[in-house]
């Protein structure tokens, strides 16, 4: 079905100007806006749409987009400086050391929201 081979995803927020800002100016995305709509633009031609939901938005509970890097706790630090928020989990298995990264076997991960509280993450590069 090679009708169906050209998939994307994508997620709710709540407020688009603020969705823009952080993924375009905080995170440094390419981002382009279209009938009310943010495409995300990452390499090798992959979009994720975020749309607008108003007040009748949910943020998705579990991780919506993981983004790969070479060095989780710098990458952590960087963002920290940037004025990213990342999540501190208590308890197993979720646990996270001082450095908001998750230790506790599979890859180093760490967790923060988007303005819509939707859940992404940083996460080793295999």
């Amino acid at each position: 079905m090679a009708y169906l081979s050209k998939a994307f995803s994508g997620y709710s927020t709540d407020d688009i100007p603020a969705a823009k800002a952080f993924y375009g100016e905080v995170l440094g995305i390419d981002v382009s806006e279209a009938n009310g709509m943010l495409t995300l633009h990452f390499e090798g031609g992959r979009d994720v749409l975020v749309y607008p939901k108003g007040p009748a938005h949910t943020p998705a509970t579990y991780t919506v987009l993981n983004f790969p890097v070479a060095d989780v706790p710098g990458t952590v630090a960087e963002l920290r400086e940037r004025g990213v928020q990342f999540e501190k989990y208590a308890g197993t298995p979720g646990e996270t050391d001082d450095d908001f990264v998750f230790r506790k076997g599979g890859p180093l991960i760490a967790w923060f929201t988007d303005p819509g509280g939707n859940v992404l993450s940083i996460i080793a590069e295999d």
